[in-house]
């Protein structure tokens, strides 16, 4: 019976690969010629991936299968060529400390051309070297292996970030390249602050995960208009309840906090959110909490905020406001404490909506809000995976 099985499977995968190989034929010849820019960064993965082990995912970049718009190519060309500058002018093995990316002019082509240059230079010392004498380290090749089959299915719209890593591996040449994702994460949510990457490759994703904490909401800090169930769901209900007035409790805005304040260390929960109106972040311990004075960073909020079901943003003073795309139904809160980032991630989708950069010095207690009456907001505790191979240590898309 196996046998017979095996001999319907074959046939099926062989006309797959056809129709898979008919239509990367089919769309290399309707594609249009290359420009410039585009040609320009498909030499680049070449180059890049002559040099460094195991990195195949990049020969989808330079056969012409992942194909990159104008703009990406233009926007990876002056990103690489400002870090690349930095990197130069620091003398220094480790990351560039760039406070955020620039809002890069992408027609202007004076600046286009520099960051050419500046790359090109770096490249002939790439050129120099053996072929694939690099190992980028096995973290990475995980995370390559996932970029790679992500993108076939769909879920990464293309391969910028397998191509990042790879630079990122090139340009710092460091025997140390156990944690070279996470610290790949952390820049680019320190100078990409919104949607800073389309994906979160699974071992890294599962490195922010091992760090959930069990959150429980704290009572005395509700609003007395909210529905509290097994100190994990809240909505607002119809009457206000006499309760205590805690200075700790919220008496204007349709929140709570939870029970455990952090001072130190990583810590990540998730939570399902209404669809109209919901707030998540972090209060600082010296906040304040009385009436309806806005929660935002100059009130010791770390937050974001959907309004209407349409306004997603982040209240920094002045807020920013978040493009529609990056509005979530299952939001993960990553807090990284040491590093001074509080994180926030679209949890079906694996990918960055925003970050808070700051240097922490007092204990960051969870914050949830919400006016949803017939939904509550739910407060998850993720399911822990083991990484092994990840160390504990610590935009533009086409």
């Amino acid at each position: 019976m196996m046998q017979c099985f095996h001999f319907m499977v074959e046939p099926a995968k062989n006309l797959t690969a056809k129709i898979k190989e008919t239509h990367k034929k089919n769309k290399k010849e309707k594609q249009e010629p290359l420009d410039e820019d585009q040609l320009f960064i498909v030499d680049l993965a070449k180059d890049l991936n002559r040099v460094c082990q195991r990195s195949e995912v990049l020969e989808h970049i330079w056969n012409l299968d992942d194909t990159w718009s104008t703009l990406l190519c233009r926007f990876t060309i002056l990103e690489w060529g400002n870090i690349l500058e930095k990197k130069k002018l620091m003398q220094s093995d480790g990351w560039p400390e760039i406070d955020e990316v620039k809002d890069f002019d992408l027609y202007d082509e004076q600046h286009i051309q520099q960051a050419k240059a500046v790359i090109l230079n770096w490249v002939k010392d790439v050129k120099a070297q053996p072929e694939q004498s690099v190992w980028p380290g096995e973290p990475v090749v995980k995370v390559l292996e996932d970029l790679k089959s992500a993108w076939r299915w769909g879920r990464v719209p293309c391969l910028v970030s397998a191509m990042e890593l790879v630079m990122w591996t090139l340009v710092l040449q460091s025997p140390e390249k156990d944690n070279l994702p996470q610290q790949w994460l952390l820049w680019k949510q320190k100078t990409q602050k919104i949607g800073a990457i389309p994906y979160v490759p699974k071992p890294v994703w599962d490195w922010i995960s091992d760090t959930s904490v069990d959150i429980n909401l704290d009572l005395d800090t509700a609003n007395p208009d909210l529905l509290i169930t097994g100190d994990k769901r809240m909505r607002c209900g119809f009457e206000r309840k006499d309760v205590p007035n805690y200075h700790q409790r919220f008496d204007g805005w349709w929140c709570a906090a939870g029970l455990e304040g952090f001072g130190s260390g990583r810590h990540y929960w998730e939570v399902e959110v209404g669809e109209r109106d919901w707030r998540l972040g972090v209060a600082k311990e010296s906040s304040l909490r009385k009436g309806f004075k806005s929660l935002n960073t100059n009130t010791g909020y770390l937050t974001l905020r959907l309004e209407r079901g349409t306004e997603l943003k982040a209240l920094t003073v002045p807020y920013t406001a978040l493009p529609p795309g990056l509005i979530s139904r299952k939001v993960g809160v990553y807090l990284d404490y040491e590093n001074g980032q509080l994180s926030f991630y679209d949890v079906d989708k694996r990918f960055h909506i925003y970050t808070y950069n700051e240097q922490f010095t007092e204990r960051l207690f969870p914050l949830f809000g919400t006016v949803e009456i017939l939904k509550d907001l739910v407060i998850r505790s993720p399911v822990v995976k083991s990484t092994n191979f990840l160390c504990p240590t610590p935009c533009l898309w086409a």
